[in-house]
């Protein structure tokens, strides 16, 4: 028998890669909608049309595909950001980096791309891959981070650092409101976006100098806030299905047992978290609109309270990540009430804008930055505790505040 000629190899290599391309598609796919640890090898062999054990063929464990598929989702924000990195100014940068982004998620909408795995199980993954990815993911902030430049002081890496986050987290974000637009309106709502982050919130003039407000929410059953505190911070950092009932239990010294004399189910804990955090943020609004004053000092001392929550033991709020492992009809609830918060903060731009506190911008799409920023300041949290509280809340809401390129917090 001839051995097989150069072409057939090649040939026999193509075929190879472009299987084991639909394969991480599926399987990131399925990370989106179910997590890394929900994520089934049946599941994705369904998707692409195989049996289980030709999926085995290409990875042999089910955490090797989602290390693979976590891996690709680091190449391609790689790829990005060099791409980006290669415009002469900070906000050439940015703005080429939000473009890639639309592009992508506008061929994804049309049918011409699959999307990538999302990051927000991440944490969940076992040591060594693990320490391996959050090295990556370490290195893709670096890069994001540097699409500001060298930076001369610490305070200004701190300012460049939460520029970097508040860009990833609004791209990450897109996701979950783009496709309330036609494709079509993603050149507008892309330049909407783009306005926000060049030039911020507050209108002429406005200075940032919020209340920070005094948030009491007590739960009715004595122990249940603790409980549900614990469980926030375990599921945001290692997702829904990461954040087992044992170790939630443990996190708080006491047993399965206690557990379901709070909760009947694991799905009821993130329903009972989600609407903690959902009453918190309401709170947060509702009393600032109650303390008066102009749009921006509310809106301000809104986000101000938010982050202050955040970065402060009584936090966090439990991060939107967590809904990919609830079931379909739970999670479109969640949603629901994510929305009418959105629109609340969508309400008082709006009132800001006609009164002159707040620029002519877009509501709808400024409300979701907003949203991005309060939810993802959790994991700001060791970068805030190198800096007195004030100063961390000022420095990461500046970001949104006056824009993405404005250095006024640097005179503080």
């Amino acid at each position: 028998m001839n051995a097989p000629g150069k072409l057939e190899i090649a040939s026999a290599t193509k075929r190879f890669q472009a299987k084991r391309d639909a394969i991480l598609a599926a399987a990131a796919d399925a990370i989106n909608e179910q997590s890394a640890k929900g994520m089934t090898f049946a599941d994705v062999a369904r998707r692409v049309g195989l049996n289980t054990t030709s999926v085995t063929y290409y990875f042999k464990r089910k955490e090797d595909l989602a290390a693979a598929a976590f891996e690709h989702t680091l190449d391609r924000l790689d790829a990005m950001l060099d791409d980006a990195a290669q415009e002469p100014t900070p906000e050439a940068r940015v703005a080429r980096y939000l473009n890639i982004n639309m592009e992508r998620l506008a061929r994804i909408r049309r049918g011409e791309a699959r999307d990538f795995a999302i990051l927000s199980d991440l944490r969940a993954m076992e040591d060594p891959i693990k320490r391996e990815l959050l090295d990556r993911w370490r290195d893709i902030f670096r890069k994001t981070r540097a699409l500001w430049g060298p930076a001369v002081s610490r305070a200004e890496t701190d300012l460049h650092g939460a520029r970097a986050h508040v860009l990833l987290e609004n791209t990450f974000w897109l996701t979950a409101w783009l496709p309330r637009y036609e494709v079509d309106e993603y050149p507008r709502v892309e330049a909407r976006l783009m306005d926000v982050f060049r030039t911020g919130i507050a209108g002429p003039g406005q200075a940032w100098t919020p209340h920070v407000l005094d948030l009491e929410h007590e739960e009715p059953e004595p122990g249940r806030e603790a409980f549900l505190l614990a469980a926030t911070r375990l599921i945001n950092e290692l997702g829904y299905r990461g954040a087992s009932v044992q170790k939630i239990a443990s996190e708080l010294n006491v047993t399965k047992g206690s557990f379901y004399h709070h909760l009947d189910a694991k799905d009821e804990l993130v329903i009972a978290c989600y609407k903690r955090s959902f009453d918190i943020i309401a709170d947060a609004q509702r009393l600032a609109e109650t303390r008066g004053g102009t749009h921006w000092e509310q809106l301000e001392s809104t986000i101000a309270t938010l982050l202050d929550y955040q970065f402060s033991e009584r936090g966090p709020l439990l991060r939107t990540t967590a809904l990919s492992g609830l079931p379909p009809q739970v999670r479109s609830t969640m949603i629901d009430r994510s929305n009418r918060i959105a629109r609340r903060f969508a309400g008082m731009l709006s009132d800001g804008i006609a009164q002159g506190s707040i620029r002519a911008i877009d509501p709808l799409v400024a409300s979701q930055t907003l949203m991005a920023l309060q939810n993802a300041a959790f994991d700001m949290r060791k970068w805030a505790s190198t800096m007195s509280r004030d100063r961390a809340v000022a420095c990461y809401a500046s970001t949104l505040a006056f824009g993405l390129f404005d250095d006024r917090v640097l005179g503080d």
